[in-house]
């Protein structure tokens, strides 16, 4: 028996969830700031696919606390992706903190995840129109 025999989760497909106050003002954000498009669509819920991972934007009372990432997204150069975003009016997050700072909207982190091949990642952070913290980061190999 395999260890995914015996625990269902293993073999779970993950999808995000982010709660949007207004769905039609989030839908334009996402198209005409982030260039995406949902896939499908039901009430109250937009379905977006981006290389083979979904997450779903949903009508929600609830607002973010936008206290921590809700959802990151995995890219291959960060400065062509935070420049682009810019120019499409994206504002990033800037920390000053102990032992993290961002420069330019980008933190260098020390680490990354060993399966993944890398010494240490950038990350940048940025809200979405409802509040949602959505973080970008690139493996620095």
């Amino acid at each position: 028996m395999s260890a995914d025999d015996r625990n269902p989760l293993a073999l779970a497909r993950v999808s995000t969830r982010l709660p949007a106050q207004d769905l039609d003002r989030a839908r334009r954000f996402y198209a005409e700031t982030l260039g995406l498009e949902p896939v499908d669509e039901r009430p109250g819920g937009l379905l977006y696919r981006c290389a083979g991972t979904e997450f779903v934007l949903f009508k929600s009372t609830g607002a973010s606390p936008g206290t921590f990432t809700q959802m990151a997204l995995e890219v291959d150069d960060i400065e062509a992706a935070v420049s682009a975003l810019k120019q499409r009016g994206v504002v990033f997050e800037e920390v000053d903190v102990p032992g993290f700072r961002t420069k330019d909207g980008i933190a260098e982190i020390e680490g990354n995840y060993p399966s993944k091949g890398a010494r240490g990642e950038r990350g940048a952070w940025f809200r979405d129109s409802e509040g949602n913290l959505l973080g970008m980061g690139e493996p620095v190999v």
